[in-house]
């Protein structure tokens, strides 16, 4: 199967972003337990500088679609690790 290469460079931008933000999370995590779940506008600062610096356009169709994706992907091996039976 042949992947064009505009939609691996939106993965890779993808996960970069997730990096990032998990990179920063544990920093602020460990840094401050207290206030364990960041703010709405934290996370909105991290995603625009991390676009900026990758040249990534948010407004794409495509990004979304690749998130959006990502996002369940995700919860699905959440929801799956949750129910897998304890041995």
């Amino acid at each position: 199967m042949v992947v064009p290469a505009q939609s691996l460079k939106l993965c890779d931008a993808a996960r970069k972003i997730q990096a990032t933000f998990r990179g920063h999370l544990t920093r602020k995590l460990v840094k401050d337990d207290e206030d364990a779940v960041p703010d709405d506008v934290d996370i909105q600062e991290i995603t625009k500088k991390v676009a900026e610096e990758l040249d990534i356009d948010l407004s794409d169709p495509e990004l979304n679609k690749a998130a959006t994706k990502i996002q369940a992907s995700f919860r699905g091996h959440k929801i799956r690790k949750d129910n897998a039976p304890i041995e």
